[in-house]
């Protein structure tokens, strides 16, 4: 890594709600789908997803896809419902990460990601005074833009300690993904629908001590592909669109001789810290670069315990890299616009 004055994760920690949701919504799809073909076609592609459990900060009943129960009965909630819950379990949910960090010393900064609702004032000032913090603590929040927002944060947090050596920068991301659900009776949309959970990140960035050095960011935008990822919000929550065809373009853009080179360089880093969006995703990733079949393990396995949790997801699987103390690394996110979102990372002792 360079010379000059680094910023370095030094340590992260994560939370996730109590009710695991995951076979609630499976039971509740091939329902949707009931009698038609669709019905087999999502249980297997259920079963081939790489995800066995999500989570929901919806207590048990009120995460029920049933008509007549819980918080998704008979007319689906609307959108002013469904912030409020976001206004109240948001926080609080960030707060579960943070405190899992212990003693972070005198925070000067917070960057807070999250995009799957809003609130004002923000989750960063409601994070700042729960926490007692002073007044003069800058604030940062990253909103809407989907799962590779953590790159954002972090590189904001790194670019602020470079600027400002003795800061102290407190990262957050929280998603509340499962407050999005809508009532579909169409296979796309379900299995769209099947990848995502509810999670929290909190990370320390400072300029000293052991941890992962933020190194040159990485972007790239596809082309034509700006209606492969949206996020629209509608009446009755945020309403997502996913592509089947977001993989396969994934794969295809690593496999150009300009994006694999701006990754990887002359050799393949030690370490790649890839976000969870979905098994396919993480093939798409595996097969692009020529990874071999280990290489992804963190991210299968954050897939697996939460599903995808947006913008929270790739700081799961950094938390994972970061007890590897790995020589080098690439973090890679892939979100709206179809754009690809990234950093390089070392360990630093």
């Amino acid at each position: 890594m360079s010379a000059q004055m680094s910023a370095r994760i030094n340590a992260i920690a994560t939370a996730v709600p109590d009710c695991d949701f995951e076979q609630d919504y499976r039971h509740w799809a091939l329902r949707r789908l009931e009698g038609r073909r669709e019905a087999k076609v999502f249980a297997r592609m259920a079963d081939r997803s790489g995800i066995e459990h999500r989570w929901s900060v919806l207590d048990e009943e009120d995460a029920k896809l049933e008509e007549g129960r819980g918080f998704y009965a008979a007319e689906p909630p609307s959108t002013a419902e469904r912030m409020a819950i976001y206004a109240q379990e948001a926080p609080e949910l960030a707060l579960s990460a943070i405190a899992k960090l212990g003693e972070v010393g005198t925070i000067s900064h917070i960057v807070v990601a999250s995009c799957t609702g809003f609130v004002a004032p923000g989750v960063d000032q409601i994070i700042a005074r729960r926490l007692g913090l002073a007044g003069s603590v800058e604030r940062v929040l990253v909103g809407f833009m989907g799962c590779y927002a953590a790159v954002t944060a972090l590189r904001t947090a790194r670019h602020i300690v470079r600027s400002e050596p003795g800061a102290r920068v407190l990262v957050v991301t929280v998603e509340l993904s499962s407050l999005h659900h809508q009532d579909h009776d169409q296979i796309e949309p379900l299995l769209a629908g099947a990848q995502f959970g509810d999670g929290a990140a909190a990370a320390v960035v400072t300029g000293e001590g052991p941890g992962l050095e933020l190194g040159e960011g990485l972007s790239a935008t596809l082309e034509d592909s700006a209606g492969l990822i949206t996020w629209h919000i509608g009446d009755t929550g945020f309403h997502m669109h996913l592509s089947g065809e977001v993989p396969g373009r994934i794969r295809d853009a690593l496999l150009t001789p300009e994006v694999r080179d701006r990754i990887a360089g002359d050799a393949l880093p030690q370490a790649f810290a890839v976000h969870a969006g979905g098994r396919s995703i993480l093939d798409a990733v595996e097969a692009g670069l020529a990874l071999g079949p280990s290489a992804l393990d963190h991210s299968r396995a954050v897939l697996r315990d939460f599903g995808n949790m947006s913008s929270s997801t790739l700081m799961f699987v950094l938390e994972r890299t970061l007890r590897d103390t790995p020589r080098d690394g690439v973090a890679l996110a892939f979100g709206p616009g179809l754009a690809m979102e990234g950093f390089r990372f070392g360990w630093s002792a």
